[in-house]
């Protein structure tokens, strides 16, 4: 994507050249991923699966067993996917018969804490966060939406908070922990509050406001630097981007691009929103966490309540009318995505239950 803001000082000056120098309208994904053996269906190392793949795009992740999928920046959608896909193809081309790769939020069979890898930075987050960090087994899928004016970048940050509970309620798909149904349809959130800076992200007024605060938690070691900054969206410092967090790993290709062409085709819907001055104002945070509770317990079945009046609405109804609203944006449409309101993905894996899911996610991990 773009060059990362590095040797140059943090302030809202620099913030605001990095943010207006991105292509607008590009976007790039980011996909995290385990590796199982076949004959117990629990995670295995990952290291030799990623030095066999011997592409950059796949890269090791915080757990042993995991690893990353970083794309490039694309204009469309389409390529973005395409692109992911094929490198879900390396990865399970690499793979030897008695190892297998998945796309899960959470492993539904791992109770406790995991090995984590021997890089650098894993020694360091365990050293700041203790145990804690060894839980984080969890998997997201990333989407980074870029505009080319660091104004507008702003403006749509704190806009799109409003929706997290909306596409967090799509994208739900991690029920099991530790073998159980949790009663939840993304227990991905509870795992990953254990540590700080997560869920529903601050207000951001000014880049001179995000400088500050950055280099607050820096000058005290609360972080090592800003990738610690870890909220459900976020803007990127090395990329330029709004990085778009809140959303479960998907099992399958065709999941991620109806997500994946949703988030697009809402992000240039508020763009044209904030050209017109009328995007919605930023709602207070725990308003917005409220439903996001309700999002992670019941996905799409449930309700989200109006950020201004309160009022109790379906959470399908307000996906479709989201939907409606981005669609205009999106080149062949987004009954992808209605698809998925339609028959949540959580559904299925109820279905199977937590012993089959795994060989299932094997089956279908470059559909």
């Amino acid at each position: 994507m773009t060059k990362p803001l590095a040797g140059t000082p943090l302030d809202g000056r620099n913030l605001r050249s990095l943010f207006s120098s991105t292509a607008a309208g590009t976007v790039g994904l980011e996909e995290e991923l385990l590796l199982v053996s076949r004959e117990n269906w629990r995670p295995v190392a990952a290291g030799d699966v990623v030095t066999k793949v011997g592409d950059p795009r796949v890269k090791p992740e915080l757990m042993a067993c995991q690893l990353e999928i970083a794309t490039s920046a694309h204009k469309q959608p389409a390529s973005a996917i395409e692109e992911l896909g094929a490198c879900r193809a390396l990865i399970a081309a690499a793979c030897t018969s008695d190892v297998a790769p998945i796309a899960t939020p959470v492993h539904p069979l791992v109770d406790g804490p995991s090995l984590l890898s021997q890089s650098n930075r894993a020694r360091e987050l365990g050293a700041r966060y203790r145990e804690v960090i060894s839980r984080q087994l969890v998997s997201s899928l990333q989407v980074h939406l870029a505009f080319g004016d660091a104004d507008c970048t702003l403006a749509v940050y704190n806009s799109l908070r409003n929706l997290l509970p909306e596409l967090a309620a799509l994208a739900a798909a991690s029920p099991f922990a530790a073998g159980q149904d949790t009663g939840l349809c993304s227990v991905r959130p509870v795992i990953a509050t254990q540590l700080p800076r997560q869920g529903v992200p601050p207000i951001i007024t000014s880049w001179e406001q995000h400088a500050q605060e950055l280099t607050w938690a820096a000058r005290g070691s609360s972080m090592a630097d800003p990738s610690e900054w870890w909220w459900e969206l976020r803007p990127h410092l090395r990329y330029g981007t709004l990085e778009l967090r809140v959303l479960d790993v998907q099992a399958t290709v065709a999941r991620t691009g109806a997500i994946t062409r949703l988030v697009h085709a809402l992000g240039a819907r508020l763009a044209e929103l904030y050209q017109l001055g009328e995007l919605e104002p930023p709602a207070p945070s725990w308003r917005i966490a409220e439903n996001r509770w309700s999002a992670l317990r019941d996905g799409v079945r449930g309700e989200l309540l109006d950020l201004r009046t309160g009022e109790a609405r379906p959470t399908s109804r307000c996906l479709h009318e989201l939907i409606d609203d981005a669609e205009p944006h999106a080149p062949g449409g987004l009954d992808s995505a209605r698809a998925l309101v339609r028959n949540p993905p959580v559904e299925h894996l109820r279905v199977l239950g937590a012993e089959r899911v795994v060989p299932w996610l094997t089956e279908v991990f470059t559909a």
